[in-house]
């Protein structure tokens, strides 16, 4: 089997590994497809990771406080599409299509029982398929730490946004899908604010409203709900800037609510916590796909926030095909793609890059 992987930093490459024949209840997929988390892969590449950087302590899930991790890195990725050429499950019967979270590796032992593994429908364009195992769930699970936080654990994936007016700081594939998803399920307003005017060109192709990066003050005049009351109900920051963070609590309303799914390698140190975070008592939580909220997780596995995801592809997915998905190249690219991602060596870096099988 080959896989995208690093050999030591700011040297991904094609490398060798083995995989073990599928085996009772289990089955082997052949990759078609799979999809570049550019942030995430990046920072591996770069070593700029915590684990790569301070080390981390699983039992004490604290930073500083374990090994450094080393290389090689041999994962990369978790956006695959493939088809199961081989079965040993009655769960997968050969020739399905599914989603997975296995890397950019030529093919995967899946396992039912223990994996996520998600059927992608006939009726979908299977390169969108990209989106169902992680990436679409990560979105949804961003909605319902927003249902969690401003209408209660047994609410469902709508009712935070139902009705509300939501700010969502950045254009990329995180931003605008969950852009998407706070107006399929009822957002009373949704704007986008993104520095970049060709990632706002592409929201604005989408159909959302735009502001710039740092336009809080745009957003407060256009969300006024009362004297000493103006701005927007929910922010969803989904930029790994800490001035995203920032514009994103000084957009908030009163007892406003920040959910954020960014990640933040270099601290956030322009947030100032002693400015409107503490005067408008306001709230951050954290939406990580490795959980759902607290209290909401039997009802939301895994397969759960797929399905939601599937219902955008399914109504918006011509769109997302056409504006969000800008490069797909041959697997054997992908070292040299993420060599030049890292390196900042690209005009016009993709906004979503597929590699090709």
């Amino acid at each position: 089997m080959r896989t995208i992987g690093v050999v030591a930093p700011e040297e991904p490459a094609v490398l060798e590994t083995e995989e073990p024949d599928p085996g009772p209840g289990q089955a082997w997929v052949r990759t078609e497809y799979s999809g570049v988390s550019a942030g995430t892969e990046v920072a591996l590449v770069r070593g700029t990771d915590p684990q790569h950087a301070v080390g981390w302590d699983p039992d004490l899930r604290a930073f500083g406080a374990g090994p450094v991790a080393g290389y090689p890195v041999l994962r990369l990725g978790y956006m695959e599409v493939g088809v199961v050429t081989e079965s040993r499950t009655p769960d997968l019967a050969e020739g399905t299509r599914v989603a997975m979270a296995y890397g950019h590796r030529t093919g995967r032992c899946a396992d039912p029982s223990a994996v996520p593994v998600i059927p992608v429908p006939g009726d979908l364009d299977p390169l969108l398929g990209v989106y169902l195992a992680q990436m679409g769930p990560i979105c949804v699970n961003g909605l319902l730490h927003a249902t969690a936080q401003l209408a209660g654990p047994g609410g469902g994936v709508g009712d935070g946004v139902r009705g509300r007016c939501v700010l969502v700081t950045g254009a990329g594939v995180i931003g605008l899908l969950s852009a998407l998803l706070a107006v399929r399920h009822g957002a009373a307003d949704v704007v986008v604010a993104e520095p970049s005017p060709q990632r706002r060109a592409v929201a604005e192709a989408l159909g959302l409203a735009t502001v710039d990066g740092d336009a809080w003050t745009e957003v407060k005049q256009r969300w006024r709900h009362g004297p000493g009351d103006a701005g927007a109900d929910l922010v969803l920051q989904c930029r790994g800037h800490d001035t995203a963070l920032a514009t994103g609590l000084k957009a908030l309303r009163p007892q406003g609510v920040v959910v954020d799914l960014g990640f933040y390698q270099g601290g956030a140190g322009a947030v100032r916590l002693g400015e409107e975070f503490h005067h408008d008592g306001l709230s951050v939580v954290c939406a990580q796909i490795s959980r759902v909220p607290r209290g909401m997780a039997p009802a939301w596995p895994r397969a759960a926030l797929a399905a939601v995801t599937l219902d955008l592809l399914r109504e918006r997915g011509d769109d997302v095909r056409r504006h969000l998905v800008t490069d797909v190249v041959p697997f054997d690219e992908g070292p040299a793609l993420l060599a030049d991602l890292a390196g900042r060596r690209l005009p016009a870096p993709p906004l979503q890059a597929v590699l090709r099988f």
